[in-house]
C-alpha cells in the first residue's frame, strides 16, 4: 500500500511540474524580410545598392522566472544581397529579451544578442572593378563562410501568440574580402522586419 501511495504521489508531482515547464518553453515559426547593404572598404566601388531578401524557420522562446526576462532563438534559412554578391545560408540568432507588459493582450519587447550566419553559396567572383572611378585589373571577391553579428531589436507582442519586430544587425567581422586589392573588404549591414507565431 505504501509503494502504491508513493507512486501516486510521484505521478501527481510530475503532472504539476510538466505544465509549468511547458509554460517556460514555447515553440513557433518566424519569418520576414532582410534589407541589406554592403559597406565596401579599400576603394572598391562595387554593388552598394539596398537589397531585399527573406528568412524563415522554427524558433523557441524561453521565459525565465524573472518578470519580463527571457531568451529566444531560431534556426532559419536566410537570403540577403543580390546578383554576384547574393548570400544564402543558415542563420541562428540568440537573443536576450526583456518584455514590458501592456495589459494581458500586448507587450513591448527589447532584444539583443549574437547572430550566427553560415553561408552556403560559394561566392568566388572575378570582376572588373573600379577604384576611385577608374577601371582596373580583375579582382577576386570571396565570401566568408561564417559570419557573426550583433542583433539590436524591438517589437510588439500581441495576444501572447503573435510577435512583430525590427532588428538591426551590426557585423562583427567582414562578409567579403577582395583577394588582389590588399585591404579591400565588405560588410553586410542588415535591417530585419520579422513576424513570429508562437504555438
Amino acid at each position: 500500500m505504501k509503494k502504491i501511495f508513493n507512486v501516486v504521489m510521484v505521478a501527481v508531482a510530475l503532472m504539476m511540474v510538466i505544465p509549468v515547464q511547458a509554460q517556460l518553453i514555447k515553440f513557433g515559426v518566424k519569418g520576414g524580410l532582410n534589407m541589406s547593404k554592403i559597406d565596401w572598404k579599400g576603394g572598391y566601388e562595387g554593388n552598394k545598392d539596398n537589397t531585399t531578401g527573406f528568412f524563415i524557420g522554427p524558433m523557441a522562446e524561453i521565459t525565465l522566472p524573472v518578470v519580463g526576462l527571457g531568451f529566444d532563438g531560431a534556426l532559419m534559412y536566410s537570403q540577403r544581397g543580390k546578383g554576384e554578391v547574393k548570400e544564402q545560408g543558415l542563420e541562428i540568432p540568440v537573443n536576450l529579451k526583456y518584455t514590458i507588459g501592456l495589459g494581458s493582450f500586448a507587450g513591448i519587447y527589447l532584444a539583443a544578442g549574437p547572430d550566427f550566419f553560415f553561408n552556403f553559396k560559394d561566392i568566388n567572383l572575378e570582376d572588373i572593378i573600379s577604384i576611385n572611378g577608374k577601371p582596373t585589373t580583375p579582382e577576386t571577391i570571396n565570401s566568408k563562410k561564417s559570419q557573426v553579428a550583433l542583433n539590436l531589436g524591438a517589437g510588439l507582442k500581441l495576444l501572447k501568440k503573435l510577435q512583430v519586430g525590427i532588428t538591426y544587425q551590426i557585423p562583427m567581422g567582414d562578409s567579403f574580402e577582395l583577394e588582389n586589392l590588399g585591404k579591400g573588404v565588405g560588410k553586410t549591414k542588415t535591417w530585419q522586419v520579422s513576424a513570429a507565431y508562437i504555438f
